[in-house]
């Protein structure tokens, strides 16, 4: 079990440290390009993010940084119901799964609200 908690650590650490590189080079772009990072930010277009990041747009560094941050803990609570799943503690996996369900509510409501 220290071997996965070490990993999951690792994965923490790592998601965080991409997210803020993204969100640094982001607010770097809008600097560069005479934006304020203050004046408000950009709509979140999925479809749209791969090519501001090909085209440097800062709103595809933002929105993939954001959406990083947004991703690390709910990457966390997956792996940990995995590693709960595989140390056979079925309490455990079943909040894990519980707090994912409560996280696609809250994604799902604010999706259908805006």
């Amino acid at each position: 079990m220290i071997d996965f908690e070490r990993t999951l650590g690792r994965l923490l650490i790592g998601l965080t440290y991409v997210a803020t590189a993204l969100l640094v080079v982001g607010v770097l772009l809008m600097l560069a390009s005479g934006i304020s990072p203050l004046s408000g930010g950009p709509q979140l277009d999925p479809a749209a993010l791969p090519i501001d990041l090909v085209t440097l747009t800062p709103a595809g560094f933002l929105w993939l940084g954001l959406l990083a941050v947004i991703a690390t803990p709910i990457g966390r609570v997956i792996a940990a119901a995995v590693g709960f799943a595989r140390t056979g503690e079925h309490g455990m996996v079943g909040v894990a799964v519980g707090i994912l369900v409560v996280i696609a509510v809250a994604i799902g409501t604010a999706v259908a609200g805006s």
